[in-house]
């Protein structure tokens, strides 16, 4: 029971966060937790992808470091953010109630904490406590940082109609961008040359210095965001 509720915790206090952040025109409470629910189920797909993806692939290129970028990048980063964009765009985007740009962030952590924390269940569960707490610092807020860049650009896609497709490429290819970056590093440490040249520590600290410019630029996304709904709230009292 301990380890089960260390798995749901850091989800559901990045939700509350973000919840709280939209203090101007908060998002119908049923919306959020069908967006939660949709990033719960949205880990189907990417695993399937994966799993039937990345033995073919490993096979053509061998298991090298240019397998390890496309797994990385493609067969994880694409599947995983691919298969949140696809709920965010279809069941979110469209609603009325996605009335302002911070909804995009709002709706986007939604379903990539739904996404987490099935994933994060099954990780803690198989290694234990270590693992918990490993990830309610890192992996959990990670996928965080990568739904904040998602839902920042398809915030402006709402609200910049003629360049709509390109703020909505944008979210999913930064998503992408930062995911895989984050893997690869990790993934790495797995990989045999790597390991003959290269310290697993010197790795480590690289995935998480890119943790952190994902924060950085989460940080400053939810800023702006944040700041447009007020003007917009403003103007319409």
């Amino acid at each position: 029971m301990m380890l089960f509720a260390l798995s749901v915790a850091p989800g559901i206090a990045i939700c509350l966060y973000i919840f709280l952040k939209d203090r101007f025109n908060k998002e119908p409470k049923l919306n959020l937790f069908v967006c939660f629910l949709l990033g719960c189920i949205s880990i189907l797909p990417a695993v399937l992808i994966q799993l039937f993806a990345t033995k073919p692939v490993e096979q053509l290129m061998g298991g090298g470091i240019a397998f390890t970028a496309i797994f990385a990048y493609i067969i994880v980063g694409i599947s995983e953010e691919g298969s949140k964009y696809v709920m965010l765009r279809y069941y979110a985007f469209p609603k009325k109630s996605f009335d302002e740009p911070f909804d995009g962030i709002v709706y986007s952590v939604m379903v990539g904490m739904g996404f987490a924390t099935v994933e994060n269940i099954g990780y803690v569960l198989q290694h234990g406590m270590g693992t918990a707490f490993l990830r309610m610092f890192l992996s959990v807020p990670a996928h965080a940082t990568f739904a904040v860049l998602m839902g920042y650009f398809v915030g402006k896609a709402k609200f910049i109609p003629d360049k709509r497709n390109f703020y909505l490429f944008l979210g999913l290819f930064w998503a992408v961008f930062f995911h895989g970056t984050f893997d690869f590093l990790l993934f790495m440490q797995e990989n045999e040359w790597v390991k003959q040249n290269v310290s697993e520590g010197m790795l480590f600290l690289g995935a998480v210095a890119s943790f952190i410019v994902g924060i950085r630029y989460s940080r400053k996304a939810i800023k702006e965001h944040v700041n447009t709904s007020e003007k917009m709230f403003s103007n319409n009292v």
